[in-house]
């Protein structure tokens, strides 16, 4: 089912799985704290269990609430976000195994005004990249159409032209991985 932003913003959800644009690439997500979506993601995507999920904040408290180092590159989260830079911390006992079984979290703030919204509304979001494992990216809206019936709903959006987050190490304080934004310390 393909929605607007406004009917998104409505709904009350719980462990539904959707697609929305961020400010890089469309995304494929849920409510962080939904084991069930977790694992609906990984099957629409064909993805290892092992494989870690990224999560999507609005604000610094939810950092903090899920981060145990943020204070650390404090001055370079508020340099880069909101944007496309995830950046990689020390997770907090509030992060579930389902979302990474590592002692770290990856977490972005997305430079996408609907996007920011909902994470207001419904708050922080487990989200990845909306492919199958191992393919690029989708960025056009009508390629999003080919996962309609294994979502719950897919938000209207316009066609993207972005690279990947880059993706900043916040203990080690190194790029791990670079995408469209050049981090300086």
């Amino acid at each position: 089912m393909i929605i607007d932003a406004n009917e998104l913003l409505e709904m009350n959800l719980k462990d539904e799985v959707f697609v929305i644009e961020t400010d890089t690439v469309y995304g494929l997500g849920c409510l962080y704290n939904s084991k069930a979506g977790a694992e609906r993601i990984m099957e629409i995507k064909k993805r290892s269990a092992s494989k870690n999920f990224c999560v999507l904040v609005s604000n610094l408290d939810q950092v903090n609430d899920l981060a145990t180092n943020a204070n650390d590159v404090m001055p370079l989260l508020k340099k880069y976000w909101p944007g496309a830079v995830t950046f990689i911390f020390k997770k907090s006992i509030k992060v579930g195994d389902f979302v990474t079984k590592l002692e770290t979290v990856g977490l972005r703030m997305p430079d996408d005004s609907l996007t920011l919204k909902v994470i207001d509304k419904f708050g922080p979001l487990i989200m990845t990249s909306l492919n199958n494992s191992g393919e690029p990216p989708v960025v056009k809206f009508n390629d999003t159409k080919a996962f309609e019936s294994e979502v719950d709903f897919i938000v209207k959006g316009k066609d993207l032209n972005s690279l990947p987050s880059t993706i900043y190490d916040a203990d080690n304080k190194k790029v791990i991985r670079q995408g469209s934004v050049v981090i300086e310390n």
